[in-house]
């Protein structure tokens, strides 16, 4: 479902991406995981067109990102570290605005906004203009405007960040429900404990490369620590990697 091939980006020469090559299969649930700077939100941006890669291939559901924009759009729903909403609409409005973009009907669209106003709680607030809502509140709109076509994949970057308790349980079920549905979860996060939790496969990323990839189990074995923590492990290899400054 998601294919990298010796993938690169760089800004005014500095490597932010190195050759990524990773494979993410359908109804797998997959976590990338580094340290700030590592590389990535440049990754998850070249995974939705929103940076083009300067070199390599990157395709979703078969179909080559760059060449093909529109099938990728269509294919992803998208969830930024930060979420934008448009502060003069209601949440609602908001909704309503991307299922437009989406080519859902206004039949489909009202069904589809209802499902997520129950899914995620949006009932108390949705009304309201979206400038009045907290960081939790424009997440789960986010959310919400992400899953309204039902893609096939979904990609987030740190999904968990100014969330509630009730919220992060909310999302994580979710994840998970889309993984066993079929979908494709590309999610790219800091929470290492939620990575743990939920991730079929984690791949650890450190100054644009891939260090490690496979199941935490596998990192255990790898690393002989049969009882480590991931939040342990990861800092151990990427202390390692990091070599001197």
């Amino acid at each position: 479902m998601i294919q990298f091939a010796d993938v690169a980006r760089s800004y005014d020469g500095k490597v932010a991406v190195d050759g990524l090559t990773l494979e993410v299969r359908r109804g797998e649930l997959f976590a990338l995981l580094g340290p700030n700077g590592a590389g990535k939100t440049t990754t998850l941006k070249m995974l939705v067109g929103l940076l083009r890669p300067d070199c390599g291939e990157l395709r979703i559901c078969g179909r080559e990102v760059v060449d093909d924009r529109r099938h990728a759009a269509r294919s992803i729903g998208y969830v930024p570290d930060e979420p934008f909403l448009y502060e003069k609409l209601t949440g609602r409005e908001f909704l309503a605005f991307v299922a437009e973009m989406r080519g859902l009907d206004r039949s489909a669209a009202r069904r589809r906004i209802d499902r997520e106003t129950a899914r995620f709680r949006l009932a108390p607030f949705l009304d309201d203009l979206t400038e009045t809502y907290s960081h939790g509140m424009k997440q789960r709109v986010v959310f919400a405007s992400a899953v309204l076509h039902d893609p096939p994949v979904l990609v987030i970057d740190e999904p968990m960040v100014g969330l509630d308790p009730w919220s992060v349980r909310m999302v994580k079920d979710l994840l998970r429900e889309a993984a066993a549905a079929g979908r494709t979860v590309f999610m790219s996060t800091h929470t290492l404990s939620v990575a743990e939790e939920i991730a079929d496969r984690i791949g650890i990323f450190h100054r644009g490369r891939l260090h490690f990839l496979g199941t935490v189990d596998e990192l255990r074995q790898v690393r002989r620590s049969h009882d480590a923590s991931l939040e342990a492990l990861f800092l151990e290899l990427t202390e390692e990697e990091a070599g001197p400054v």
